[in-house]
């Protein structure tokens, strides 16, 4: 069963069960997985519906961070209620040891294919790397300072 056909029946059970906060996240997720779809004329595999789930989930963090800072612990609350419901359809998240080893392991074949050791110029290419290899198994924001460490050393 794909990725998408599990969001609809869990809408499904969202809809019988009456869980309204369930229900109005996943029929979100879900208008914005077609939206892609009609957007770029295409079917999206489940890679690319992690990457909807994940950007959704930012949009969340971004939005709790920032309602918590005006004071509005309500808003929060429900943003932070949908984050939870979005995270349930992602893959488990890998460790900071274990990116830091990933993105180790494309720095260094990075360096090997240059031929010279990497310089902060090459950062586009190696997060370009790292964001195709660890897609939906890590938070971009944590890959990003792996870039960063490993580019330093």
């Amino acid at each position: 069963m794909s990725l998408k056909d599990r969001i609809s029946d869990d809408m499904k059970a969202a809809m019988r069960a009456k869980d309204s906060v369930r229900l109005g996240t996943i029929r979100l997720l879900l208008a914005a997985i077609k939206q892609r779809e009609v957007d770029e004329r295409i079917v999206l595999d489940d890679g690319a519906v992690v990457g909807v789930i994940d950007k959704l989930l930012k949009q969340r963090k971004d939005s709790i961070t920032a309602f918590q800072q005006a004071g509005r612990t309500d808003l929060a609350d429900v943003e932070q209620a949908e984050a939870l419901v979005l995270q349930a359809y992602l893959p488990e998240r890998l460790s900071a040891a274990a990116v830091a080893s990933a993105v180790g392991t494309l720095a260094d074949a990075l360096t090997a294919e240059l031929g010279r050791p990497l310089s902060p110029a090459d950062m586009g290419r190696l997060m370009a790397a790292a964001k195709t290899q660890l897609a939906g198994q890590a938070d971009m924001g944590q890959v990003s300072a792996a870039v960063k460490a490993a580019l330093a050393r």
